[in-house]
């Protein structure tokens, strides 16, 4: 994959009302939290987070390999007005996929006012802008009717359904035209 630019994984962007940083193993808490919420485990699944310092592994050895490898991958999504450790975004190589793969989640109560998008949007851009990726993907349950919403808003179109490796559940594919 040839890239425009690696902007270092220091890079930190704004918008209006976020702040979006490379995760850290200073998230780990944070990620033991919104891994382990009821609406995490349905819709995207058990990660098998049963511990703060399973968390610090996962960002360890899931979220900073391809940050270092590609310079994008697993964003921390904090309110600019209070400082708070609201979700996390980001563009994910997948296996299964040909296309990297945009995915966000935020704690239940900071959905429905907009954020997901706004940090979405956000990422999608510098995917495409920074990164100088042709296309982005994105993956949810037949169920998730507000991720689909969201994928729709962001521009994706739906292509077909398809099963991960390793997994049973049949998901609803979506990619940028």
């Amino acid at each position: 994959m040839s890239l425009k630019n690696q902007p270092s994984e220091n890079n930190v962007y704004e918008t209006e009302r976020l702040i979006i940083r490379p995760m850290s193993v200073d998230d780990r808490e944070f990620i033991f939290e919104l891994y382990n919420t009821p609406k995490f485990i349905k819709y995207i699944g058990d990660r098998h987070i049963k511990t703060v310092e399973d968390a610090e592994n996962y960002i360890k050895n899931r979220f900073l390999p391809q940050i270092e490898k590609l310079g994008f991958g697993n964003y921390l999504v904090v309110t600019k007005d209070k400082n708070e450790k609201i979700g996390g975004v980001g563009i994910f190589e997948r296996e299964g996929l040909d296309i990297v793969d945009i995915g966000f989640s935020l704690l239940e109560e900071f959905e429905g006012k907009g954020y997901a998008y706004e940090a979405a949007q956000k990422v999608k851009s510098i995917g495409m802008d920074d990164f100088g990726l042709k296309k982005i993907s994105a993956i949810t349950s037949k169920d998730n009717f507000s991720s689909q919403k969201l994928i729709e808003k962001l521009g994706l179109k739906f292509k077909n359904h398809v099963t991960l490796p390793h997994e049973d559940e049949e998901l609803m594919y979506y990619e940028t035209e």
